[in-house]
């Protein structure tokens, strides 16, 4: 079982929405979106778990490994409605990271205007990416 992803640029940082199920077979493609967020964004990537059916240890490692990735960028990640199954207890050199209720709440974070989002975002997403979403861009 595999995991989709969709990246949405936004003025002053990214999202990273995820769905699915983020086990050991799905490290590989997180990781993938973590590089395609980190060639195409700026600021923090508040990483999106709403529909995030789950995630096992080795899911969890690879949340720790994105943020060590993003720091060494000179970049934070944030995490938005983690799964209701388990905490994220990232090891002790891991940079800190914030962990927000839901997405709104991570919007309202970085958002001058109390969650008000830019008309003129950029979407990438895979093709697996729920079709209820799909309408976004």
């Amino acid at each position: 079982m595999t995991i989709d992803w969709r990246y949405t640029v936004e003025e002053n940082f990214g999202v990273l929405s995820v769905a699915g199920y983020l086990g050991a077979d799905a490290v590989r493609r997180f990781s993938g979106a973590v590089g395609w967020a980190l060639a195409r964004g700026t600021g923090p990537v508040i990483v999106d778990l709403t529909e995030l059916r789950s995630w096992s240890a080795e899911g969890q490692l690879a949340i720790t490994e994105a943020a060590r990735r993003l720091a060494e960028a000179g970049r934070g990640l944030e995490l938005a409605a983690i799964p209701a199954d388990g905490s994220l207890v990232p090891a002790g050199d891991c940079p800190p990271i914030p962990v927000h209720a839901d997405l709104p709440a991570a919007l309202g974070a970085h958002s001058a205007h109390h969650g008000e989002r830019a008309q003129g975002r950029t979407v990438w997403r895979t093709t697996g990416w729920p079709a209820a979403e799909q309408t976004d861009s």
